[in-house]
This record gives structure tokens, sequence and C-alpha cells, in this order.
């Protein structure tokens, strides 16, 4: 059997340092490496190439080359016209058969197009994943606005009104080390990065229950959230407006109050209300 391909379907080895014994072997799985690579592909949010993937994931090249020639095979990820690597169509597949699976998405999907409807503007759901906002499900508007978060979009915490909503149930310490490590400059310039201002800003925003941003990540664009909270009173997701921010200036009660009850009618169907 090639060298190559054994890698595939036998353990990796690389050094390791013990102290008692000197150097020793550890085994990283081939399926172990795969991950590596995926996770490596989803977090930078972009195509890379082989040698760029080993560097990152501390693997010896040779591997990589085998194992992502083995994942392009399968569909699992795909190789673009100038050599690098992306994700492919069959992770796509298996993400929605496991969205078709959950409760909440079915409900918030369902409330997320009535909204749209009613709002006739742009609907996003969206849930937190570590530091960074991520937009679950997306609902275009009728009007020609385009909104540049689509579906998969991960943004820094205290860039979106969702964000603050999302860890406003945190006790304030918590608040303040997640954003003083968290906070990021947003492109316009807007967004706040003060961890004390950001937490204050976080805790209102979930007793009021309506988080309102304006081009604080987006020029012209804005967005008002209101959050999705289980039974422990835990903020588990957001459903949002996302429109011009002329209208938000105009008509922000109107909105508020569509969004609001939207979140409410999730939570009701969810037998979360009791929170």
């Amino acid at each position: 059997m090639d060298a190559r391909t054994s890698s595939t379907v036998s353990d990796d080895i690389e050094p390791e340092e013990d102290g008692a014994k000197g150097a020793r072997r550890s085994r990283v799985s081939g399926i172990d490496r795969a991950l590596q690579i995926i996770d490596h592909l989803y977090e930078t949010g972009g195509p890379a190439g082989a040698y760029a993937i080993a560097k990152a994931v501390k693997a010896p090249l040779s591997t990589v080359y085998v194992i992502v020639d083995d994942l392009v095979e399968k569909k699992m990820l795909s190789r673009n016209a100038d050599g690098t690597i992306w994700l492919g169509p069959r992770l796509y597949h298996y993400g929605l058969a496991y969205a078709r699976s959950l409760d909440f998405m079915a409900v918030a999907t369902h409330e997320m197009h009535d909204l749209c409807r009613q709002a006739g503007e742009t609907v996003q759901v969206c849930g937190r994943e570590g530091d960074h906002m991520l937009v679950l499900a997306m609902a275009d508007g009728p009007s020609h606005f385009q909104v540049s978060s689509r579906v998969g979009t991960r943004v820094p915490l205290n860039w979106t009104a969702s964000g603050r909503l999302l860890v406003g149930h945190l006790s304030e310490n918590e608040r303040i080390e997640l954003f003083s490590r968290c906070a990021r400059h947003s492109p316009t310039g807007r967004a706040d990065t003060d961890a004390r201002t950001l937490s204050d800003s976080a805790a209102r925003a979930y007793q009021d229950r309506l988080s309102v941003q304006v081009a604080e990540s987006d020029y012209s664009v804005a967005c008002i959230a209101s959050p999705v909270c289980d039974r422990s009173g835990e903020c588990v997701a957001t459903i949002s407006i996302v429109l011009p921010e002329q209208k938000v200036l105009g008509d922000r009660e109107l909105y508020a109050g569509q969004v609001r009850a939207s979140a409410e009618r999730i939570e009701t169907l969810m037998g979360w209300r009791n929170h």
C-alpha cells in the first residue's frame, strides 16, 4: 500500500515531548485530522491552500495532501480553480438535515418568514458562537435593500444588536470579561469597544427585550432585535429586522413592537414563556 494512501486509514504519528521518557510518540487519527482541516476552514471563513492548512493545524504537509484529496473525492471539501480548498456540498446537505431535526429552528424559521411578510424587511435569526454572533437563518425582504450578513456569517458580538442581547443574561463580571476579550473595531468605526459600556448596554437591552444598532457594522444599515430566552432566562437566540437606517429613525416603535411580539411567539411555542 502506498505510504500516502495509508495515512488516511491509519493514525498519523507525530512526536510529543515527555519529561520522564524523553521524546515519545502520540497518535492523531485520520478522522481527527479531517475535522481539524474542516474546522480551520470554517473558523477562518474562506478557502486556503494545503500548505497554509498544514501550518495552521500543525500537521505534516504530506498527510494534509492525502486527507484533502480524500475529502474532495467524497465531496466533503471542494477544490477551487486556483488550487485552494473550501467546504464541500456534502457538508451543506448534512447541515440542512441537522437543521430540519431541530424543533427550535423549525419554529423560529416559520416565525422569521411571518415577520418578514409583516414588516416587509429582511429578518434574521441569530445565535452565539463563542465570541461571535452567528446568522442561523435569514428571510430576504421584498425590497432591493441588500444585507451583507448572510446565513453562516460570524460577526464580533459588539458590532450588532443581537450580539449584545445574546450575552445580556450573563453576570456583570462575565459580560465585562467577555467584551474585554472579544470587542473589535467595526468597519464603520461606530461600534463601541469599551467593555463596561458594552456590558451595561447588553444588560439594558436584555431587560428591555430590545436592542437597536444603527450603522455600527455596515454603513446605512440598521438592526432591531429581540431576545429568544429559554426556561432559565438564557438568551439562546435573537430574531431581528435588518433595514435601512432611515426607516429606524422614522418608525422605530412600529418595528420594535413587531420584533418583540415575534420573539415572544417563539418562546410561547417552545414552552419557554414561564422564564
